[in-house]
């Protein structure tokens, strides 16, 4: 089954800002806003077999913070929009560009995947340990391809080594779904000429929750 169709892309899409989001909230205020999302959000790193874009992510109700927050940037009259949410969001993006064209860090990228899923046979996917070896995954790999997503916050927080961890993470899980994204025929400017129908599709899928 082809899933190149709107309904998909807007799911992929919306772990994207959901990633973004809870990257924001975590950056500035130092707590996670909605754990069951961020452990969906770092599950979908692992998905690399699911046989459809919202069993990537655990279905519906594991994206509705990402659902929320599209439709906050997405539909947003008086451009009150998050900047921040937006920036990584690009950023992100940008990196997938660089990631899937970049055939021996695909390959790395899956060796590493592997060993965390291993990893996961002892251990949570927020725990420390996985979250580092998270972190390290995206310095490693993601983020010296560059250009590097610059993260905002408040400094007490950013300086936290959790707190780090748990950023790289998420950054991590929304390249990924950026390569879902892209893969199912994605594109910048889509966001432009579809924004009203990915508005209408993500308060539909906000029903579904």
């Amino acid at each position: 089954m082809s899933y190149h169709d709107l309904p998909s892309r807007v799911i992929a899409f919306a772990a994207m800002t959901q990633a973004a989001y809870l990257v924001d909230k975590i950056a500035t205020t130092g707590l996670c806003p909605n754990i069951d999302a961020f452990e969906a959000s770092l599950k979908s790193i692992m998905a690399v077999d699911s046989d459809s874009p919202v069993d990537t992510f655990g279905g519906y109700a594991c994206l509705e913070v990402g659902f929320k927050s599209m439709v906050e940037q997405l539909d947003n009259p008086n451009n009150q929009r998050n900047l921040q949410v937006t920036k990584y969001v690009v950023g992100m993006i940008a990196l997938e560009k660089k990631l899937t064209s970049n055939g021996s860090a695909m390959n790395m990228l899956g060796e590493r995947i592997n060993q965390v899923n291993r990893q996961l046979t002892h251990f949570d996917i927020s725990d420390e340990s996985v979250l580092a070896n998270l972190d390290g995954i995206y310095k490693d790999i993601i983020s010296s391809l560059g250009p590097k997503i610059q993260v905002n916050g408040k400094p007490s927080c950013l300086q936290q080594v959790i707190t780090q961890h748990k950023i790289r993470a998420l950054l991590l899980s929304g390249v990924r779904a950026a390569v879902l994204w892209r893969q199912i025929g994605g594109q910048r400017r889509q966001l432009l000429f579809s924004r009203k129908a990915m508005i209408h599709q993500a308060k539909q899928n906000l029903q579904r929750v």
